[in-house]
């Protein structure tokens, strides 16, 4: 029988609601994670606390725990934020990508056209390869820092792209608009740079549209923003 760690309780409670496995509105309750983990409740209120401090659960005293719904104002921030970072180091990339680098890239998304054509695909292993993919322009640039700062501060963004993942499946239009962001850089136009890597950015926004405010509506603050916010690009052609 494992004997469960803090740290590794932590992780296995962070896993599942980053991957939706726990719901945005789900409820946690102690004495059901005491008998999961096989702990008392002092490491289950220490890691509680954690979460809360990530800002990935809420706690009412004495009446419920549980998993933050999602904010769409946040996320539209989030997503604006890595848009103006992400598209400045894609085109720092675009001017150091060679031949060799370039198929490594490819390479990569070929990896996820592959997985995201088996009948069922893992979100989480998609996930990996993805950030993998994307990480690659950080690091090659010397923004190391930068992309772990984006990874950190993004866990709403995080789980808003698990929601068109494990619930829209979306896995082949991600991989397509991979394959065009690769041609903007393979060409180093900073225009197509600017116009794929905001469309890639917000394609989640753009792919579950209404299914947002209707289907998925439980998974979000009660108020948040419709309809999708407005990209830099769409900013520069507005009259």
């Amino acid at each position: 029988m494992q004997a469960w760690s803090s740290h590794d309780i932590y992780e296995a409670l962070y896993r599942q609601i980053m991957s939706l496995e726990l719901k945005p509105g789900a409820t946690l309750r102690e004495n059901s994670l005491c008998e999961r983990f096989g702990v008392s409740r002092t490491p289950i209120r220490s890691v509680l606390q954690e979460l809360r401090i990530a800002g990935l659960i809420e706690v009412t005293p004495y009446k419920s725990t549980r998993v933050t719904r999602l904010d769409f104002d946040t996320i539209s921030q989030q997503i604006y934020l890595r848009n103006a970072v992400e598209c400045a180091v894609m085109q720092d990339y675009s001017m150091i990508c060679n031949g060799e680098k370039l198929a490594q890239l490819r390479a990569r998304n070929e990896s996820l056209r592959r997985l995201a054509r088996q009948g069922t695909p893992d979100p989480c292993a998609f996930y990996e390869l993805d950030s993998r993919l994307h990480e690659c322009w950080f690091l090659a640039t010397g923004k190391d820092q930068l992309w772990q700062l984006i990874q950190t501060a993004q866990n709403s963004y995080s789980r808003f792209r698990m929601l068109d993942l494990v619930e829209a499946g979306n896995y082949a239009e991600i991989v397509a608009e991979h394959d065009l962001l690769l041609d903007a850089i393979a060409r180093r136009d900073a225009g197509a740079i600017r116009a794929e890597c905001a469309r890639h950015l917000y394609g989640g926004v753009t792919r579950l549209g209404e299914e947002l405010s209707t289907i998925f509506a439980d998974y979000f603050v009660p108020g948040s923003h419709w309809p999708a916010p407005v990209t830099p690009e769409q900013e520069e052609t507005a009259p």
